[in-house]
């Protein structure tokens, strides 16, 4: 069976492009600078972009991957490369001791935020040498939800990741075209399409803050399984007049 005849690429095709039309995410002639990070979510996010679009307007991209260093087999950092290969994707791939560098002994308190930072840092000077007006991320519905949970509890905000993020005055945009896809959906995706299975190496990714909310968010979801559904719904339905907003003066 090839992705073309299957329901499960035809339904994930249909709400990405929901989603990248609802947000205005992708123009005619964009260069899009695909995130890959070897998870299944880019592995799907990758393959649904590569693929004719019905309503998308024309436009390339190149796929990229920054090692954070963790794995000196660099066994991830050869899978990914052979895959990129055999698909004949353009790409550009970089070794990087971000992650240890974050992990160090002088930065214990906070490591996965440094190490984010620094991660999209190279991303966007790479997106700016290969000429990119659009960074496409593989944040799915769940990570929406899960931000949302980790900024309130804390970061002390009520904020999520936007499906479409201008930043350096419009000259970039941060999109996320699986914004309206479920985890689980895009897990059964790459299963069905056999994507490499690249294992994380980061020492700290079992036991994140990101991970505690998806564990809290589990057994919410033994009681109420519309839990994940209804949080992403509220973030649509925000009523000011009922938040504690200082007024302006």
């Amino acid at each position: 069976m090839t992705k073309k005849d299957s329901k499960l690429f035809l339904h994930l095709k249909k709400w990405l492009e929901k989603a990248v039309l609802d947000h205005c995410m992708i123009e005619e002639g964009d260069r899009v600078l695909v995130g890959v990070s070897g998870g299944a979510d880019s592995f799907a996010l990758l393959d649904l972009l590569d693929s004719p679009m019905i309503f998308v307007p024309r436009f390339s991209f190149i796929a990229v991957y920054v090692d954070m260093g963790f794995d000196q087999n660099f066994t991830a950092y050869l899978a990914l490369e052979k895959y990129l290969q055999t698909h004949q994707y353009p790409y550009v791939m970089e070794k990087t001791d971000i992650g240890t560098l974050s992990h160090s002994d002088f930065n214990r308190k906070n490591p996965c935020f440094l190490c984010s930072r620094l991660r999209r840092k190279r991303i966007f000077e790479i997106a700016d040498e290969q000429g990119c007006n659009k960074i496409a991320f593989a944040h799915h519905r769940d990570d929406i939800i899960e931000t949302l949970l980790l900024n309130i509890f804390f970061g002390r905000e009520i904020s999520t990741m936007m499906p479409n993020q201008s930043i350096f005055g419009g000259k970039l945009h941060m999109i996320r075209p699986l914004a309206y896809l479920s985890e689980d959906l895009l897990k059964k995706y790459a299963r069905e399409r056999q994507f490499p299975q690249v294992e994380n190496a980061c020492p700290t990714s079992g036991n994140s803050r990101r991970s505690y909310i998806k564990r809290l968010l589990d057994q919410l979801e033994v009681d109420n399984p519309d839990i994940r559904h209804n949080i992403y719904t509220a973030m649509s339905h925000v009523k000011p007049d009922y938040l504690m907003i200082k007024p302006k003066n």
